[in-house]
């Protein structure tokens, strides 16, 4: 996962590591200002933080920005190969670790919101209410924390306490002790990805369902909340590409190191960055009342918000 970010070699080019740095930097910081209005807006209007669907975005916004600003440093760390003590390095890896997965498991949420929405419309005020949006969040991150939880308890079976002092370049790959553990990880995350994609597929499939039989305007939303779904599913198809990444890798550092570090940049911008920069594409601005409202903020109020319409 985010040993990915580690893309320096010796025999790479000077000018292109700059550039890709550079590249790097630029992408973070569009998406993190992008991140920061969407959240500001969200927190402006009281219809969208009491209503369950716009409180897990802005918990997918949140997660993404955390995720992006955390690579990024360690990026730059591995980039100017500056050595961090592990102590340090092991806080960062742990909230590198719960919002690798803490995006992917809202997106499961939000795809179950859709199908309580529009398969069980009487049942949706009762069980997406404000308080239990604020439930699903604690839970969304209990869920998160567990596979970190696993390789961490290992990892501090496994290693002395002096450990934590050392000086060394800081990646997750430093806390896999044993080759085992790193099949581990894998394995869950896998687990983790099948039970979520089983989560969207069958929603997807009711949803379908619904949409077909419905009419009017009934059939509109329908429609629209399968469009949802299937973005939802996009998204989550990038996050579980990532856990293909690392083996493709391995094949290609045994065949050409440059091929290897070039694909490790490749994969890091594609499969990593990307899908936490599709949130605020996908959700915030083809949402019609939040993209307003955006417009209503970034326009400096010239134009008026849907609620005052």
């Amino acid at each position: 996962m985010a040993a990915n970010i580690s893309l320096i070699s010796s025999g790479t080019s000077p000018y292109t590591v700059i550039y890709q740095v550079i590249l790097v930097q630029v992408l973070v910081s569009v998406f993190l200002c992008i991140n920061l209005l969407l959240i500001s807006t969200f927190s402006k209007q009281e219809y969208f933080y009491t209503t369950t669907r716009y409180i897990l975005f802005a918990v997918t916004l949140l997660s993404d920005s955390l995720y992006l600003l955390i690579t990024d440093i360690m990026y730059i760390l591995i980039y100017f190969r500056f050595t961090v003590q592990m102590w340090l390095c092991l806080i960062m890896c742990i909230f590198l670790s719960l919002y690798t997965f803490a995006t992917p498991v809202t997106l499961t949420a939000m795809t179950l919101e859709r199908y309580v929405a529009i398969c069980r419309p009487l049942h949706h005020a009762e069980l997406c209410s404000t308080r239990k949006a604020v439930h699903c969040i604690l839970i969304i991150h209990c869920i998160s924390s567990v596979p970190f939880i696993i390789i961490l308890s290992i990892f501090i079976a496994s290693v002395a306490h002096s450990f934590y002092t050392e000086n060394n370049k800081c990646n997750m790959d430093i806390f896999v002790v044993h080759s085992w553990q790193s099949h581990l990880r894998t394995a869950i995350s896998q687990f983790y990805f099948l039970i979520m994609c089983i989560a969207i597929v069958c929603s997807y499939i009711k949803i379908m369902k619904v949409a077909k039989c419905a009419s009017g305007e009934n059939k509109k939303s329908s429609w629209k909340g399968l469009r949802t779904v299937a973005l939802h599913a996009f998204q989550l198809l990038f996050c579980l590409i990532q856990l293909w990444c690392p083996f493709i890798e391995a094949v290609i550092s045994q065949i050409n190191v440059m091929m290897y570090v070039n694909i490790r940049y490749f994969n890091y911008i594609t499969f990593f960055l990307a899908p936490r920069c599709l949130s605020p594409l996908i959700y915030g601005l083809r949402d019609d009342k939040f993209f307003r409202a955006v417009k209503h903020y970034v326009l400096c109020g010239m134009y008026k918000t849907w609620s005052e319409e």
